[in-house]
């Protein structure tokens, strides 16, 4: 009942007179039945856009932080995530992957459409990243068809850090559904699994036009994370750039 209030009520009207979301290939979204909707990850504002826009409703993977921050903000947070039906993923190993693959698998057997970002986090600099192989998994032992998707314009509208969304127009597209089947039985090989992943890639950056990067997301800013910070270590007056 929530998510219903919230998309056709609440949010879904304030989100499409903040973003203006211009919709492509919405037909390649089946009418019923499991599948995967799979999409490059640019801002936060991307977990509500597009379940406003769907004509179906849409369980996504969300990150176990959404549903533990501290405080007043980090409790309604929780909340609203839960209240519309998203799953906390733990990112924190192997064992936690396994758990969000349990978690996905489960929406697909309910014959429900089931939202993933395979990068494992947002992106900071706009490009698109590897993804991690969770997707493929899923998409082989449930045998389901994964539907790509670009969200464009959301990194500008909302990029990281910044808490109120700019009003632009978004583009929202989705191509045509990836059939696995031909991969039946091999969903513990992991050259199948990766050459899953790379093509589901390749269709996400073949709708967004992004640059894409061969490494993970995560690795590329811990990187990041650990040059500034060395710099700061180094030379401790001056600013970063």
């Amino acid at each position: 009942m929530f998510y219903y209030l919230l998309k056709y009520v609440l949010l879904g009207p304030l989100l499409r007179l903040l973003f203006r979301p211009h919709i492509e290939g919405l037909s390649h979204v089946p009418a019923s039945g499991p599948a995967i909707v799979a999409g490059n990850h640019l801002s936060f504002a991307d977990h509500f856009l597009m379940p406003a826009i769907l004509k179906r409703r849409i369980t996504f993977l969300a990150k176990a932080e959404y549903f533990t921050g501290p405080g007043v903000k980090g409790r309604l947070t929780a909340a609203f995530f839960r209240n519309i039906g998203q799953i906390p993923v733990d990112r924190s190993g192997k064992e936690a992957g396994q758990a969000a693959i349990r978690e996905g698998l489960g929406v697909l057997r309910k014959g429900e459409l089931l939202g993933i970002y395979p990068e494992g986090t947002r992106s900071h600099d706009g490009r698109l990243y590897k993804g991690k192989v969770g997707v493929a998994v899923m998409a082989l032992r449930a045998q389901v068809p994964v539907i790509p998707c670009a969200m464009i314009g959301t990194f500008e509208a909302q990029p990281p850090g910044q808490v109120m969304p700019r009003p632009r127009s978004v583009v929202i597209r989705f191509g045509e559904p990836l059939d696995f089947s031909r991969y039946a039985g091999l969903e513990n090989e992991k050259a199948v699994l990766r050459a899953v992943t790379d093509e589901i890639m390749y269709a996400i950056m073949s709708l967004s036009e992004q640059e894409y990067v061969d490494r993970y997301a995560a690795d590329v800013k811990a990187e990041e994370a650990a040059q500034k910070a060395e710099k700061v270590r180094k030379f401790p007056k001056m600013p970063l750039g």
